[in-house]
This record gives C-alpha cells, sequence and structure tokens, in this order.
C-alpha cells in the first residue's frame, strides 16, 4: 500500500522535529512544551482546541500547520460536517486567498477518510 500524503507528512514532521530538538536550547524546548500543553482537555475540550489551531492555520496559510491539525481532528472523530463548518469559518475569516489551501485540506481529509473506511 502506498503512502499518502497525510502519512508522509507525520513522518517527515517527527523526524524534523527531532533534529530541531537535538539542537534546541531550553527557550525552544519550552515553547514545543506549551504548544503540546495548550492543546489538552482544559475549560475548552482538546477537540474543540483542534479545530480552532485548524482555522487558524488556514487563516494563515500555513500548510504544514493546516495538515497537522487536520489529522489531529480527524483522530478526534470530526465529522464531516464539522470538518465542513470549520473550513468554512476559515475562509469567511480568511478570504478567497485561503481557497487553496482548503483544496488542499478536504483532499487530505478524503484521503484519512477512505484510509479510515479501508479498515
Amino acid at each position: 500500500m502506498t503512502e499518502n500524503r497525510v502519512e508522509k507528512f507525520k513522518k517527515e514532521r517527527e523526524s524534523l522535529n527531532e533534529t530541531v530538538l537535538k539542537y534546541a536550547g531550553l527557550n525552544l524546548k519550552r515553547f514545543y512544551s506549551l504548544d503540546d500543553q495548550i492543546y489538552r482537555d482544559g475549560a475548552l475540550p482538546a477537540r474543540t482546541k483542534e479545530l480552532l489551531g485548524f482555522v487558524a492555520s488556514l487563516v494563515l496559510r500555513c500548510d504544514d500547520c493546516i495538515l497537522y491539525h487536520l489529522y489531529r481532528c480527524h483522530e478526534m472523530n470530526l465529522t464531516d460536517e464539522e470538518f465542513e463548518e470549520a473550513v468554512t469559518i476559515g475562509l469567511a475569516v480568511g478570504g478567497s486567498i485561503t481557497i487553496p489551501h482548503l483544496r488542499r485540506a478536504f483532499r487530505a481529509w478524503d484521503e484519512l477518510n477512505e484510509k479510515r473506511d479501508k479498515k
């Protein structure tokens, strides 16, 4: 079975993070830790926080960030309808310049759904 775009991204992200942390000083390590901690359950559930991260990433047009939050949302069993609404919010806030990014997001979402449906 061939690896899809999301699987390749996850492997590359992990490898790159290992390289960064090999050289990271205290402040960079603290930021990485903070970034991990803020998406955990708190006053807002982790699922909501990942959705917020996804929408913010779409508005900022950061493809790596979009893909990361997208697969985290998928792992948290976000429905297709919830995903579509989040994309629409990102489009409304970010404008038409986000359209190329939302196209790639929907393609990745579709790949994750296909993989899940084959199980």
